[in-house]
């Protein structure tokens, strides 16, 4: 069973999400917050597995909770909502710490899907998805790019297929597409992944994705998608 502690300073909205939750054996809603500060003492006595975390709140907003909470329970997960899919404190968030970000009008199904995904470790972030967020949102080089000094010492630490990769990786394709440009197997792939994940110090495609585009990798797009 999966235990989720729900953080929303909307009462209507909280309710909502327990009842999608609620009937399905899987999960466990053991708390709700209405803002940040009660979702991290909440955390921090309950222990769920995953936090579904508005990002605006009172008092103390998603992203500073979200730090907290990696911080002081850091084996919970954190799920960041928020009513924008383009927002510029969903990659403050995912830099904090969250593992995934939804916009609120997702489907009880994605919720879901979601919720289990980041309960296992990994992100929740539909790929194009976060492309469109960092190249609009992280402070990175204009056009043409020009890689900082920790990019060109990151690059140096890797091989030219994982410079490859990380570079596809960054400008949003998932494994069967690397794959299939590169012509290697998606295992290959998932494998290369790996190292550079290990070599660029991060947890996640979503913090791998943030360091291309910081780093100079990759340029920032003029706008969104």
């Amino acid at each position: 069973m999966i235990r989720v502690l729900i953080a929303d300073d909307q009462p209507l909205v909280r309710r909502g999400l327990a009842l999608i939750l609620g009937p399905d054996p899987e999960f466990e809603v053991v708390g709700e917050a209405g803002d940040g500060a009660e979702a991290v003492a909440l955390a921090d006595r309950l222990r769920p597995d995953v936090v579904v975390m508005d990002i605006r709140m009172p008092v103390l907003d998603g992203v500073g909770a979200t730090a907290e909470l990696a911080r002081l329970v850091p084996q919970c997960r954190v799920l960041a909502l928020s009513t924008f899919d383009m927002d510029e404190y969903v990659v403050e968030a995912l830099r904090a710490g969250a593992y995934g970000f939804l916009p609120k009008d997702v489907s009880p199904e994605e919720l879901i899907a979601a919720i289990r995904t980041v309960h296992t470790g990994e992100a929740a972030v539909a790929p194009r998805l976060l492309t469109r967020l960092i190249s609009t949102f992280v402070r990175a080089p204009a056009r043409p790019a020009r890689q900082t000094p920790e990019g060109a010492a990151l690059l140096a630490g890797l091989t030219p297929r994982e410079r490859e990769i990380w570079h596809l990786l960054a400008t949003g394709r998932d494994n069967a597409e690397i794959a299939a440009d590169l012509d290697i197997s998606i295992s290959t792939v998932k494998n290369h992944i790996t190292g550079i994940f290990g070599k660029l110090g991060v947890r996640d495609r979503a913090q791998a994705v943030i360091s291309a585009y910081e780093s100079g990798l990759v340029a920032v797009e003029n706008g969104p998608g």
